[in-house]
């Protein structure tokens, strides 16, 4: 492809990856109240369409990301963009909740345009500006919800509710035909099937997870719903795990999952996803207040929405300059500063959250320091897989934040009603502070920076560690890879003589 073609390329994914996906997924928090009223529902029942949306990402978007290796990702990700798109106006349709839950669903499948989006990157990108594409992909899933609190005051209050559904669509329609147009053919996939007794498991239990995890506020922790849902995961996930460790072609290489690269950034993802939830939750609830309180700031939704606005920018521009940073200090660094930068944001405003200007400075650090975050995982998942498992590795790892984001929803809630006055609010920042207290490790423990290859012409590859740890180097020979590790001597020193040199100054 060229470059021109290339750089293209990545803000279309990232485009898509917002409309597809993030704004869809956020658009409709603002208008709970309105679509209670319009389809003639509950408050359980509006929320559901927020929960539908989340329970259908969260199983399709790493089975996506897995069909995605198999058959190509630009096949699959032209179908989840048009499955996504029909979700969309079926729930713009809407006037039943059955008929908004059923759209809601599918337009679930939209997660799945992020782990296509790292495997075409991988697969196009020129190594030097990989870790940047990634990096300004990852930042996509934060901004999502910004745009649609900036968007929701004026279309509800001017067009109505419905307006507000059909925001995506307009973004994701044309989307569709440039995805055709842009998003270059993949080489031919090595032919395999897809584990589907291994994805019927892995639904089961993660819905039956998610549904406890999201309804557990309304149900009662301790009610039969809620714990029933819970041993059902339980026997399900068990029973996964046995399909997972026999089957020859596993919907999830579980031994894969155990590598230290891996791990340890599915395990920041995890608490990463927590921290930008909370911090979603608890600022709009404190803005929002009544002055008279004594510690709430009497705000308008819109001043909430304003209120995240700097944090979804800096958020954005931090992802976009992470891989500056990740060829200079290596991801696992980047990581470090995100959660630190993170960490001291929410220490600011557990003890400074009487103004505005402060939940303004906290949040804006909060803001940058996730953008780092988020994409520092993404590239040490992608460094530590090999190129034919990216779409299901990273599929797995955004399954985590969102599951991360779940619970940092519910959490914040729960410390919230249950620590009266201005006290939740500083316990529910408390928590969130030693969260990302507790990425630190994960990112010291995280394989170090990437090594790189230099060839005679000077052009420079990376080379990301293998799944064990150890390190490989791969050098790309148009849609060929050659990977040398673990070669016999002879192998290895004739590769050096053709021109292969090992880069150590970094």
């Amino acid at each position: 492809m060229a470059a021109g073609g290339v750089r293209g390329l990545v803000p279309l994914l990232a485009f898509l990856g917002v409309m597809a996906y993030s704004l869809s997924m956020a658009v409709v928090t603002p208008a709970l109240p309105q679509i209670q009223g319009g389809l003639h529902t509950t408050p359980a029942g509006a929320a559901w369409s927020l929960t539908a949306m989340t329970l259908s990402a969260a199983v399709a978007t790493p089975v996506v990301g897995r069909l995605g290796d198999l058959h190509g990702p630009r096949r699959v990700l032209l179908a989840v963009l048009l499955v996504s798109l029909a979700g969309m106006v079926v729930a713009a349709l809407a006037t039943t909740v059955p008929a908004m839950l059923a759209g809601r669903a599918l337009s679930g499948v939209g997660g799945g345009v992020f782990p296509l989006a790292y495997t075409i990157i991988r697969d196009v990108v020129p190594p030097a500006r990989t870790a940047s594409a990634i990096g300004l992909m990852s930042s996509m899933l934060g901004l999502g919800g910004a745009v649609s609190w900036c968007l929701a005051g004026p279309i509800i209050d001017l067009l109505g509710w419905r307006w507000l559904l059909w925001a995506p669509v307009a973004g994701l329609a044309p989307g569709v035909a440039l995805a055709w147009w842009i998003v270059p053919r993949s080489a031919p996939r090595k032919a395999a099937g897809v584990d589907w007794y291994g994805a019927a498991l892995f639904a089961a239990w993660l819905v039956a997870a998610l549904t406890a995890l999201t309804q557990g506020m309304d149900w009662g922790w301790t009610s039969p719903g809620v714990l029933g849902l819970l041993a059902l995961s339980a026997v399900t996930a068990a029973a996964w795990l046995r399909v997972e460790g026999r089957v020859a072609a596993p919907l999830v290489d579980l031994r894969l999952m155990r590598a230290r690269g891996v791990w340890t950034a599915n395990a920041a993802s995890l608490l990463s996803g927590y921290a930008l939830m909370a911090g979603g939750l608890l600022f709009p609830l404190l803005v929002q207040l009544p002055a008279d309180t004594g510690y709430g700031f009497g705000g308008t939704a819109t001043q909430a929405a304003l209120l995240q606005l700097p944090a979804s920018v800096g958020m954005t521009l931090a992802g976009m300059t992470a891989g500056l940073l990740d060829r200079r200090i290596g991801s696992r660094m980047v990581l470090l500063g995100g959660a630190l930068t993170t960490g001291l944001g929410y220490a600011f405003v557990v003890f400074q959250h009487a103004a505005m200007w402060q939940l303004y400075v906290g949040g804006l650090a909060r803001g940058i320091g996730l953008g780092f975050a988020y994409a520092a995982v993404a590239n040490l998942v992608v460094a530590a897989v090999p190129a034919g498992e990216t779409g299901a590795a990273t599929g797995i790892n955004t399954l985590v934040r969102t599951v991360g984001a779940s619970l940092g929803t519910q959490i914040s809630a729960v410390v919230v009603a249950g620590v009266p006055g201005d006290a939740g609010y500083t316990a529910g920042f408390a928590v969130s502070a030693a969260v990302m207290a507790a990425v630190l490790p994960l990112a010291l423990l995280a394989p170090r920076r990437r090594n790189r290859t230099r060839t005679r012409n000077g052009a420079r590859h990376d080379a990301g560690p293998r799944p064990d740890g150890a390190c490989g180097s791969e050098r790309l020979d148009g849609a060929a890879r050659l990977r040398v590790e673990d070669a016999p001597a002879d192998q290895l020193f004739g590769q050096l003589g053709r021109g292969l040199v090992i880069d150590d100054r970094e």
